[in-house]
């Protein structure tokens, strides 16, 4: 990690532990609209991934996964993710200097149909994927609908009525950005899992002995540190176009299911509480699961582009 990274990671992160705190996160329903604010604003991160022409930093994708593992370990509720894709899904300089502002984004994938949609309720900006490009919406009716993550805010996007114009862009960069992105979040949601369950094994004390101590939890932790260990390796694998993004999403989705369940786990009966902040990771582990297609559907297509791969080899 260069000094550049570490400086960016250590502003992004003692603003989140100044602003997105349990109570915070809770509060937002969603969207915490003076955080986006303040990191689009204050830090820049909506810029991160656009050139500098257009208002941007010109930063690589890794930069924008670094702050993405941050969010996802404090399970901001913020639509940097959907920046992201946005940014990524259009060279139109208008629209990029829109959201390198910190403009509210949204992408619909018109192939997988158009709902629901990651953070469609309060967007500005609203773009689609199609096999002809990138598609600028207007008018369409957005209606916001309940999620299981309550840190994410998802919305049917009905296009009946909406007008479309064609922009440039490459939807395949979107896509790869969708994947790369949501591997961070999934990497940094593991971390916090991983320290939340170490810290409570350490305090927790059963037979006069704090429950970390014992052999059994030690064997689970280590597996635990080991699965948030490879998916922070994943995601930024694929953020430095050293694995494919959808290899590295499809391990990051299972990989934090499973650090979510052990999270669940190990606190014992305090943790069965949906108000339990264990609940908070068990959440954002299954909506990373589901968001953008699930793992053995991401495998899928990785299985079916190397068979046809090798048949044109033939």
């Amino acid at each position: 990690m260069t000094p550049e990274q570490a400086a960016l990671l250590e502003a992004v992160r003692g603003l989140l532990d100044k602003r997105a705190g349990s109570a915070a996160v809770r509060a937002a329903d969603g969207f915490d609209a003076d955080l986006w604010r303040t990191l689009a604003e204050q830090i820049g991160v909506a810029a991160l991934p656009i050139p500098e022409e257009y208002g941007g930093a010109g930063a690589s994708m890794v930069e924008s996964a670094l702050v993405l593992e941050e969010l996802g370990r404090a399970l901001a509720p913020v639509p940097a993710l959907s920046s992201l894709i946005a940014a990524q899904a259009t060279d139109d300089a208008a629209l990029l200097e829109r959201i390198a502002s910190g403009e509210l984004c949204a992408v619909v994938e018109i192939a997988a149909g158009t709902g629901p949609v990651l953070d469609a309720t309060d967007a500005t900006i609203l773009l689609a994927l199609t096999d002809e490009g990138t598609v600028l919406i207007e008018d369409a009716t957005v209606t916001g609908v309940s999620a299981m993550d309550p840190t994410l805010r998802f919305a049917t996007v009905d296009l009946t009525t909406a007008t479309t114009t064609q922009v440039s862009g490459d939807p395949a960069k979107a896509r790869d950005a969708a994947l790369i992105g949501l591997s961070a979040l999934a990497a940094g949601c593991a971390r916090r899992g991983l320290e939340m369950t170490v810290a409570y094994a350490h305090q927790r004390e059963q037979f006069g002995r704090p429950i970390g101590s014992f052999q059994a939890l030690k064997h689970r932790l280590a597996d635990m540190l080991v699965l948030a260990e490879t998916t922070r390796s994943a995601a930024r694998a694929a953020a430095a176009a050293e694995i494919e993004p959808v290899v590295a999403a499809a391990y990051c989705k299972e990989a934090v299911a499973r650090v979510a369940a052990e999270t669940v786990q190990l606190h014992g009966g305090i943790a069965i509480t949906w108000e339990h902040d264990a609940h908070l990771v068990f959440k954002r582990a299954h909506a990373l699961g589901q968001l953008f297609g699930q793992a053995h559907e991401l495998r899928r297509t990785v299985l079916d582009d190397s068979v046809a791969r090798y048949s044109a080899s033939r």
